[in-house]
């Protein structure tokens, strides 16, 4: 085993165990990057203050951000607060606990809730319930979740596509591209994108720069800028290895997205229409398809709280998931992230910059 020194040197983790125990950094991650449902110790990301179950359904975080601890009380100890979804502060002999631990040690196959049901000693539209209560999604959508999480991760270390999709509980490869929210094929995504085709179109706007991008699915990138360059850099960094090109034929497509926002000072039918009818290669978890879908329904010139929004998921447990959902948004404007302020009307963090949320909230005022 390294000692404290080597572990604190490299480049990829930061791993103060908690308590006595010591945890090698490598295996760590490892169990983590396979959402090992037989890993007993937890995870915290610096980036969020958040620390989690390794079985946790929540994106991947990067390895630089990862911290592990030998308990949950290690981890509450270094400042770290416990995730809503997975709920690593649960008593274990929580029913809802063992419904989800049951569904990290089968995540290879389908679980029926008939069977969660005995796991809970409850109805199995009870645990269907309380689940989605707790957690946010139902026992399905974890499920999903979790092999979405470990084919992405068996893509990534190469191997056989085929054997991967099987691997993790998908029953073909077209079950694995509609599951795992891949946004192209499973062995596409393998390959960082290569083969995918982009095409993309930028133009300034009142906003700065804004580039779009969009597979023969649809628009998969809206990104803002401060210049040209920075704009199409964002677009090569997000799908390194597909073939990207500039298509002229997409800039009513940038012309849509800033209607959506401008609408009252051009022509708000016009704005109205444009977002509905913009075609969407969305890419993410259900839980965050359906996060974006409801920032969708927010009416032009309205705002919510995280808080507000959970609530009108009927997830009121679920804020900071929201948050996180909304702070990975791809596709700004069209999905308007930017209509979703802090509890006391504050702007708080934007991935295009607070001034731009705050520039677009007035325009939207008008």
């Amino acid at each position: 085993m390294k000692n404290t020194s080597q572990l604190a040197s490299a480049p990829t983790l930061s791993i103060p165990a908690g308590g006595e125990v010591r945890i090698d950094a490598e295996s760590a991650w490892k169990q983590l990057v396979a959402r090992d449902p037989a890993a007993r110790f937890f995870y915290a990301v610096a980036t969020t203050g958040v620390y989690c179950r390794v079985g946790c359904a929540s994106r991947r975080p990067a390895a630089a951000n990862v911290r592990f601890f030998a308990s949950a009380e290690a981890a509450r100890a270094a400042g770290f607060r416990a995730c809503k979804r997975c709920r690593p502060d649960a008593a274990p002999g929580s029913p809802m606990d063992a419904v989800r631990r049951h569904l990290e040690a089968h995540s290879d196959r389908a679980v029926p809730l008939a069977e969660l049901g005995r796991i809970a000693g409850l109805s199995p539209f009870t645990v269907q319930r309380l689940f989605k209560k707790e957690l946010g999604v139902s026992p399905l959508g974890y499920q999903r979740a979790l092999r979405s999480g470990r084919l992405r991760s068996q893509l990534k270390q190469g191997g056989s596509v085929t054997e991967a999709i099987y691997e993790v509980g998908f029953g073909s490869s077209s079950r694995a591209y509609e599951g795992a929210q891949l946004g192209m094929t499973p062995a596409r995504f393998a390959q960082g994108g290569r083969g995918e085709h982009i095409g993309y179109a930028t133009a300034k706007t009142d906003f700065g720069w804004v580039i779009v991008g969009a597979t023969a699915r649809g628009l998969c990138w809206l990104a803002l800028a401060s210049t040209q360059g920075e704009a199409e850099a964002s677009l090569r960094e997000e799908f390194p290895l597909a073939t990207v090109t500039q298509d002229a034929s997409l800039a009513g497509m940038v012309a849509a997205a800033v209607d959506s926002v401008l609408g009252a000072t051009r022509n708000e039918s016009r704005a109205q229409a444009a977002q509905r009818q913009l075609p969407l290669d969305l890419r993410g978890t259900a839980f965050q398809l359906r996060v974006w879908q409801a920032l969708r329904e927010i009416p032009r010139g309205e705002t919510r709280t995280y808080s507000q929004l959970a609530r009108e998921m009927g997830i009121p447990k679920s804020t900071r998931a929201v948050a996180r959902a909304c702070a990975l948004n791809r596709v700004s404007l069209v999905v308007p992230c930017h209509r979703v302020v802090g509890v006391s009307g504050s702007l708080t963090g934007y991935r295009w910059g607070v001034e731009r949320k705050r520039q677009m909230l007035a325009a939207e005022s008008r």
